[in-house]
């Protein structure tokens, strides 16, 4: 047998032992029944609560760029500046970090009021231990609620109700969450297309015209979008576009 192979097979030997001793000592050294440091007491009703908490703490972390996604104005905002971006021409620019920047941005100043509201009468006072955790949820979650409900069609509503289910409610207090997030969703994403529809016009007509002007002059091997692309930035600039576009889009949360 080779000297290499026989240093290995003597090193695999040793490091066998070494493991089989140690498993030896840490059985020996658990006693059943009894837990150990850093081992869940489940007899324990505190200690399953608590496991149970940490437990929701981290799902509703991972969750959280859905929600922010579903509760909030974020839908909107980005559906409107992606279908600006393909009206002007050029689907790579802005990227999209500087997109989701600018709708990350602007959602926190549409939220801004809702986020006072949160911070103000539930997570203050939850982390003062003047109210329960149940009902800081409760507080924290009526602002959005409100918010939602503000920009949520009748019919959107009336359709999640039906599809839960879920008997007609006496006051719009009564609709429940998991029925006016969808809603909410399909909501946003209807008017985000509407919006995209009216700016689309104004580039489809220089499109249209640069199309045609081509035509007249027999450069029909001549892309017309190649020509018409600064066309069309120049109109967004002189009409100051993203002025414009902010402005509607916040204004629309009014």
């Amino acid at each position: 047998m080779p000297v290499q192979r026989r240093r290995a097979v003597f090193f695999m030997a040793v490091l066998g032992l070494a493991l089989l001793s140690l498993t030896g000592c840490a059985a020996e050294a658990v006693q059943p029944g009894a837990p150990t440091q850093g081992q869940l007491d489940t007899q324990n009703p505190q200690n399953v609560s608590a496991a149970i908490q940490i437990l929701l703490l981290v799902t509703v972390i991972s969750l959280a760029p859905a929600i922010l996604v579903m509760v909030t104005s974020f839908t909107r905002v980005i559906v409107v500046l992606s279908l600006v971006r393909n009206a002007i021409g050029i689907p790579q620019l802005p990227p999209n970090q500087v997109l989701v920047g600018l709708a990350l941005f602007l959602t926190a100043f549409v939220m801004a009021p809702a986020i006072k509201q949160i911070n103000s009468e539930a997570v203050q006072p939850y982390l003062n231990g003047t109210i329960s955790q149940q009902e800081a949820y409760s507080r924290g979650e009526a602002p959005l609620r409100t918010f939602m409900l503000k920009q949520t069609r009748e019919q959107d509503l009336g359709l999640f109700l039906k599809l839960s289910d879920t008997p007609k409610p006496e006051t719009i207090d009564d609709v429940p969450t998991y029925v006016l997030v969808p809603a909410f969703t399909i909501s946003e994403l209807k008017t985000a297309f509407q919006m995209g529809f009216v700016m689309f016009v104004p580039f489809l007509i220089i499109d249209l015209i640069v199309s045609s002007a081509l035509l007249s002059m027999g450069m029909m091997m001549l892309p017309p979008v190649i020509v018409s692309l600064p066309f069309k930035i120049l109109l967004f600039v002189l009409v100051d576009g993203w002025y414009l576009i902010i402005g509607s889009l916040v204004g629309s949360f009014s």
